[in-house]
């Protein structure tokens, strides 16, 4: 490991404010930077300023403090920044690919700022893989992905009504067979591999997963770190259901299609429907409402197995059955669903 400054050669921005430059269309000025963590830092395009350069694509820039700090991205295009911003630039020559792992590497460290700290005078000190570090696996990425017709939907011309006025409500418990996570969390941690299984816990983020666990260790540690003779049962759990986070981020929701293990705080839940077979249209509706129910866990309540199965879910309906055909076709219908 080295510092950043060993690599990069670290300058402030511009500095200048948005609300004083004339903004435009994307193909007439430069890129605004600013401290946000999406869009690749671009709060908006402004007409060139006579008096300021803009800086040259091909540099990093890092936010040094706000909600997005050391939010790094690459700018493609020239471009300004706004205040607490660090241009970084290469010492060394670095693919493209390379930057975007550095980029990677510099906003893992986000955790280290928060409470408001800002990373001004820390930046470059922050410590990042050194060239000889950087994984094979890297420049062998491919890099150039297609998105077109990424935003369209898989049934057009549905017209299907999502009104909410003649839906159902139900028992978590006569909908699901609710299933409790296994307090696994001492396996030691693998490296994704053929032998590995995903490990979801209470994350907002990811699919739910934190890591990736070897079968064989998963019935061989038990919840202290001990090795055991235990069997498997109940310990790992069949794909095609929904994971509830019942501790934590309560209430986030997602849909595992392969087989996985998890920690006693992610509730499995599995359709009881014995016509059905669950699918990721029909879960991604699911899961929609299961996420609106989030506020009511806050203040540190606890969403067990021992409280789901009361707990209530407004489904829509056909002869007072869930209508699960019409929750497939309306996800396959909305925009972006043709990439799910």
């Amino acid at each position: 490991m080295v510092e950043l400054k060993d690599i990069f050669d670290v300058q402030y921005g511009h500095s200048l404010e948005l609300n004083r430059l004339e903004e435009c269309e994307s193909n007439e000025g430069v890129a605004f930077i600013s401290r946000k963590s999406g869009d690749n830092g671009v709060a908006a395009y402004v007409k060139e300023l006579s008096k300021v350069t803009p800086a040259p694509a091909g540099e990093l820039t890092c936010a040094l403090s706000g909600n997005g700090v050391l939010s790094t991205f690459i700018q493609e295009r020239e471009f300004y920044t706004g205040y607490h911003i660090a241009r970084l630039k290469p010492k060394v020559k670095l693919t493209r690919l390379e930057l975007l792992y550095y980029s990677l590497c510099i906003s893992t460290n986000r955790y280290k700022y928060s409470w408001g700290r800002q990373a001004n005078r820390t930046i470059k000190q922050i410590l990042i893989p050194s060239v000889n570090e950087i994984p094979d696996w890297v420049n062998k990425r491919k890099e150039k992905v297609s998105f077109n017709d990424s935003s369209n939907p898989l049934i057009t011309n549905s017209n299907l009504n999502l009104d909410t006025i003649n839906w159902k409500e139900f028992r978590y418990d006569e909908i699901f067979n609710i299933k409790k996570g296994y307090y696994n969390k001492k396996p030691p941690v693998s490296g994704k591999a053929n032998d590995t299984l995903p490990f979801i816990g209470a994350t907002e983020k990811n699919n739910g997963i934190t890591s990736y666990i070897k079968k064989v260790d998963i019935g061989t540690f038990d919840k202290t770190g001990k090795k055991t003779s235990l069997s498997f049962e109940g310990r790992i759990f069949e794909g095609n259901c929904i994971t509830v986070t019942n501790n934590g981020s309560v209430g986030e929701a997602f849909y595992q299609e392969t087989q996985f293990t998890c920690s006693h705080d992610v509730n499995p839940l599995y359709l009881k429907d014995p016509s059905t077979v669950l699918n990721k249209y029909i879960a991604m509706f699911i899961i929609s409402l299961i996420k609106m129910e989030k506020y009511r866990w806050g203040y540190g309540r606890k969403w067990r197995p021992l409280r789901m199965p009361s707990s209530i879910i407004k489904l829509p309906v056909v002869n007072d059955k869930p209508d699960w055909n019409y929750m497939e076709k309306y996800i396959k219908s909305v925009n972006f669903s043709s990439s799910i």
